[in-house]
């Protein structure tokens, strides 16, 4: 995710909607690298839901991630896809205030090589689509 600028803190505080860009595979194959998304700021979260957080550990960078399971001190929180890292099994549970809000919607960029009528016919159809809580996800992902 990029890291967060004092107009983006503002924005949150303002605007109960803000936008973020995905960076990196941890979250494929429900996000990829280049997303755009409508994060609803201050949301309340349940187990399943797509996220945005402040990184524990670097609170200047965003991250994206699965809300997995409430525990007592915050939330564990996991990348959809299990090879790339980055979340509660390597800085553990995020403090409450550390979750920013939640994912609402995702848009796809068209790709520069998308020139024939059936790629941006099926890129239209694709590339913009609302961003679900997976409650089957969770239970699968607690799992790990």
């Amino acid at each position: 995710m990029p890291e967060l600028s004092q107009e983006t803190e503002r924005r949150g505080a303002v605007l109960p909607f803000g936008l973020a860009e995905v960076t990196g595979p941890s979250m494929v194959p429900t996000l990829r690298h280049g997303d755009q998304l409508v994060v609803r700021w201050g949301a309340r979260i349940r187990p399943g839901d797509v996220v945005v957080l402040r990184h524990p550990f670097q609170q200047d960078l965003l991250v994206v991630k699965r809300a997995v399971e409430r525990r007592e001190v915050g939330w564990w929180v996991l990348g959809d896809n299990p090879y790339a890292g980055g979340d509660s099994t390597d800085y553990g549970t995020v403090p409450d205030e550390l979750v920013l809000g939640r994912v609402r919607f995702r848009y796809r960029p068209p790709k520069p090589d998308q020139r024939s009528p059936f790629a941006a016919l099926r890129w239209a159809l694709s590339a913009a689509r609302p961003v679900l809580s997976d409650r089957s996800a969770s239970r699968r992902l607690r799992a790990r």
